[in-house]
């Protein structure tokens, strides 16, 4: 498998301050097809976009409800970034945000792979893709996700009718498993939803699910389908020890983001990336579940360190550690690179 060697022209995280006007966006390096915008310093939605849905069109990982358009949301992708208007999720005047961005494929392409038409634009370098499908209902079908190869990792959500969860499959499971990105609940099992199906290369599966999470008949639906990759992603579980000197998770790279889950029982899904945090101790959290303000746990305790290959847990007396490193809970993760342990020119990435 090929390694990419500059993570960051296809993942990259900006910060910037509101203006509670307009404003253009740049730095991200790329026209972003996923755009995931969460303000730190103050109380609000996380904000994802994307480009099926087109940039005006809002879901939020910390709530049920449907994709809608917010007054001064978002306004275009644009080449190096993103505009967005007055909306106060995405540019309260005065308030510090950070946006997380991802390429995928561009414009999308109609996926007939599965028995479901997609919908997909899809970047097989990166092993990402956004995937747009109408669900049935009732009939266990397949979606085409456009990768090439089996996703590690797939979250989808109904854009049309409130009170339905997202959604997701990890390879860190049973082909039954499913964890919600908007709720702190254990991973647990259901049928319904895949159908104890393991994606395939091409596919997905999704079942006769009754809650309509991933299966609504004529609900329209949005996937975010992420695959391996050599030096630019890693999707995984560990176990804590509830030790200073704590587990150390290998990713073959120097991390850019990283999300955690507690998926053996409850907890935040913690956010943490290399641009809200340039040195270690890696210690400004926010989390996926919530529209909390940043907390800054840097100072007096260390929850995690970034490392040249890696991430290695800190903490064992963090309230709410148990988001992170209780001894003997199991945890998923998806991490992003910043740079590879070593490229092809042969330069190692060097710890922080």
């Amino acid at each position: 498998m090929a390694q990419i060697n500059k993570p960051n022209t296809y993942f990259n995280s900006v910060l910037y301050t509101g203006n509670g006007s307009t404003q253009s966006i740049t730095g991200v390096g790329f026209q972003p097809d996923f755009v995931w915008i969460k303000g730190r310093s103050y109380i609000e939605d996380h904000m994802l976009q994307n480009s099926i849905s087109g940039s005006t069109k809002t879901l939020r990982s910390n709530s049920d409800g449907v994709e809608y358009t917010p007054t001064g949301g978002l306004s275009s992708f644009d080449a190096d970034g993103f505009s967005m208007g007055s909306d106060v999720a995405m540019n309260k005047s005065g308030e510090n945000l950070v946006s997380w961005n991802w390429l995928a494929g561009g414009t999308a392409v109609s996926n007939t792979q599965g028995s479901i038409t997609s919908n997909v634009s899809a970047n097989t370098t990166s092993g990402f893709s956004v995937v747009s499908y109408t669900g049935n209902g009732t009939t266990v079908s397949t979606v085409g996700h456009g990768l090439g190869v089996k996703p590690s990792m797939i979250m989808v959500k109904n854009r049309d009718t409130a009170g339905k969860y997202w959604t997701i499959y990890t390879s860190y499971g049973t082909a039954n498993s499913h964890i919600y990105l908007n709720e702190t609940l254990a991973q647990a099992t259901y049928v319904g939803y895949w159908n104890n199906t393991e994606p395939t290369s091409s596919v997905f599966t999704i079942g006769n699910d009754v809650n309509n999470f991933v299966n609504g008949s004529t609900n329209n639906f949005i996937a975010y389908c992420f695959a391996e990759k050599k030096g630019f992603s890693k999707f995984g579980s560990y176990t804590g020890n509830g030790s200073t000197d704590g587990t150390f998770v290998y990713t073959g790279f120097k991390p850019a983001f990283v999300m955690i889950k507690r998926s053996s029982s409850t907890g935040n899904w913690e956010l943490l990336d290399n641009k809200r945090d340039i040195d270690n101790p890696v210690g400004h959290l926010l989390e996926a579940n919530n529209s909390g303000a940043e907390s800054d746990l840097s100072a007096s305790h260390t929850p995690l360190d970034f490392l040249s290959n890696g991430f290695k847990l800190r903490n064992s007396s963090l309230t709410g550690d148990t988001n992170i490193n209780l001894s003997g809970s199991t945890y998923i993760y998806m991490a992003f690179a910043e740079q590879p342990l070593v490229g092809t020119n042969n330069i190692p990435a060097t710890a922080r």
